[in-house]
């Protein structure tokens, strides 16, 4: 759509026909030396990718273990009673609900290379802490403070390893969160030398990279970047009518993240397998989830869609979460069906969380609005999972009917708003399409001279 020379190694684009046709401005991504752009990837890819992944890695890890140390008899070994563990689960989620909006905004102010590494070692610090617990009362609290997919695998391999470790006075269970706990804080301190406050000031690309960095930013959705902290601006979206949309899609889709990863270890139990097989039979679903999530997540973004894949995602897992309702008492004698529903609810369950919040900010403009916006709906997710844990009762073990039953419908809800989500701009940008005359996409609207955002003509919702 924008025609020009490429006159220096980064690009400059002179805008060949007016803004109102979705051309982008004065610098223009499509123009930008292709040799600069993958340089830039390839080095996001090797230095920051990857160190932010071990982040949330572990971050995973520490939010899933609870599921294999009660496989290891922790209740047993802290005396709970009635719904006690039930009731552990249940107030992890309230306190992570409830503080995402505030630490996103206060990362928003502070800004990510702060925020991120503190909150990664005090995460851990409070994960290892659960090691030395006596009694329910001390590891609720930790819990409390605390507030996927291939650390649910991992976890599975390192509690097999670990559960077997033989110790007079330290259990397996205590020996997972020490050594999940202590990775976490170590990658937590070293967070805070390794991650670079902006694009501007990263310090292993050079100057042409991060104007190409610049320019992504734009081309995926702001008029701005680094725009400064405003308190009143980071909740104008919040009258928008979609934005009720959202928080329902958001609220509704957690719940399958949520029943995964707390029911999967004690599901493989119905089966009649030994704690440590149980653990180890975590692994393959996991690993098989982690490789459909990077197809989709892959498909998604090369396609530049997102309504289809989390609707095929949420109904993959929701017939597993039926299948496995299905089988009733009928799960020790009906263990390959059983198994295959787990493999189902992997490859299904966590992908939502990987496209719904890159979606609603693709069609955001302000960076302000994002911060408050995503830590709102990821704080919404959270509080999406203490419906899974209300659910989630020792009463119900070992079928957990209601948990499944809940977690299905919750399902169904999401695909059907996010299909609304996903037509009803579908509609809208035909109807633009048709006003203008020209046919043009999301990525090939210049967002920097959309004033009046989404109401400008030359708006395309990202699908």
């Amino acid at each position: 759509m924008c025609e020009g020379k490429s006159v220096n190694p980064v690009g400059d684009a002179r805008p060949q026909h007016s803004s109102n046709n979705g051309d982008y401005g004065e610098r223009s991504y499509d123009v930008l030396s292709p040799e600069i752009k993958r340089s830039y990837v390839r080095k996001m890819d090797l230095w920051l990718l990857p160190f932010l992944t071990i982040m949330y890695f572990f971050n995973a890890i520490d939010r899933t273990n609870l599921g294999n140390a009660q496989t290891d008899r922790m209740g047993t070994a802290l005396g709970f009673m009635g719904e006690q563990y039930s009731i552990l689960i249940l107030f992890f989620y309230i306190p992570n609900g409830l503080f995402d909006l505030p630490l996103n905004l206060l990362t928003k102010r502070f800004l990510a290379r702060v925020m991120l590494p503190t909150l990664m070692t005090g995460w851990g610090a409070m994960s290892l802490i659960q090691a030395g617990c006596k009694s329910f009362a001390p590891l609720l609290v930790v819990r409390l403070i605390l507030a996927a997919l291939l650390a649910g695998a991992f976890s599975g391999l390192l509690s097999f390893g670990v559960f077997q470790i033989s110790h007079p006075y330290v259990q397996g269970w205590r020996w997972l969160f020490i050594i999940e706990g202590a990775l976490t804080v170590i990658f937590g301190v070293v967070a805070f030398w390794w991650l670079p406050a902006s694009p501007q000031t990263t310090w292993f690309l050079k100057p042409e990279e991060r104007e190409v960095a610049r320019l992504r930013s734009l081309r995926d959705g702001s008029n701005a970047v680094g725009e400064e902290f405003n308190f009143k601006e980071s909740f104008r979206s919040w009258k928008d009518w979609k934005f009720t949309l959202w928080c329902i899609i958001s609220f509704t889709y957690p719940v399958a993240f949520a029943t995964t990863a707390n029911v999967l270890p004690l599901i493989l139990q119905r089966f009649g397998y030994s704690t440590v097989i149980t653990n180890l039979l975590t692994l393959p679903p996991n690993v098989c989830g982690f490789l459909v999530l990077l197809a989709v997540t892959y498909s998604s973004d090369r396609q530049r869609e997102r309504t289809f894949h989390i609707v095929g995602s949420l109904a993959l897992s929701l017939t597993g979460f039926i299948i496995l309702a299905c089988l009733s008492d009928q799960a020790p004698h009906r263990v390959a069906v059983g198994y295959f529903a787990c493999f189902l609810l992997t490859s299904g369950a966590y992908i939502p969380s990987c496209l719904v919040h890159s979606w609603h900010n693709n069609n955001n403009l302000s960076e302000n609005s994002r911060a408050a916006t995503t830590g709102l709906l990821v704080g919404l997710g959270n509080l999406g999972g203490v419906l899974s844990a209300t659910t989630f009762r020792t009463a119900y073990a070992p079928r957990y009917i209601p948990t499944l039953a809940a977690t299905a419908g919750c399902n169904v809800v999401c695909i059907f708003f996010t299909l609304w989500m996903g037509l009803w701009p579908r509609r809208d940008n035909r109807r633009r399409d048709k006003e203008q005359g020209v046919v043009l996409k999301a990525e090939q609207v210049n967002t920097q001279h959309l004033a009046d955002g989404a109401n400008d003509p030359s708006w395309r919702w990202f699908l």
